[in-house]
């Protein structure tokens, strides 16, 4: 930002400072990669989708998927072959129409997540370590605010 004051002085470069750093920790994040489950041979995407499949903890459309996970239905689709490999999902065509794809966890899934869920969120909190409870709480809040924001504005142009 400094750099871009004397290039340009008197441009307001505060919502850098906000961008910048959002995609800064997001960029860490990946390179954390997940130690558990990577482990596990998951990827952060195959893990929300899992998740998605757990907690709603009833059948999903592969759209439904695309939209609890913010995935393109492209990448649902990859996913969804690999989960389907591994036996972690199991498919159902709906009965009226064929077209329609209704997925759940299958029992290995269901053990698979609820017993990775607890070592994930334990890492989650690692990385975050160094936040005490109120400044977790507020950078929380923030983000959330942040979210609703960006929903409002943008969430049409990524459907």
């Amino acid at each position: 930002m400094r750099q871009w004051e004397q290039v340009m002085p008197g441009l307001d470069t505060a919502p850098m400072a906000v961008i910048g750093r959002l995609n800064r920790c997001a960029a860490l994040l990946q390179q954390a990669a997940d130690a558990p489950l990577r482990r596990e041979g998951l990827t952060r995407a195959e893990f929300d989708i899992l998740g998605a499949l757990r907690r709603t903890d009833r059948e999903l459309t592969p759209g439904r998927i695309a939209r609890e996970t913010f995935a393109s239905g492209a990448a649902v689709t990859k996913r969804l072959r690999q989960l389907e490999s591994r036996d972690l999902i199991a498919r159902r065509l709906d009965d009226r129409d064929r077209r329609v794809t209704h997925l759940s966890l299958t029992d290995e899934g269901r053990h698979l997540l609820d017993r990775l869920l607890p070592e994930q969120v334990a890492y989650d909190a690692s990385l975050l370590d160094g936040l005490d409870t109120e400044s977790h709480q507020r950078l929380a809040e923030s983000l959330g605010e942040l979210l609703v924001l960006l929903e409002g504005r943008l969430g049409s142009l990524l459907d």
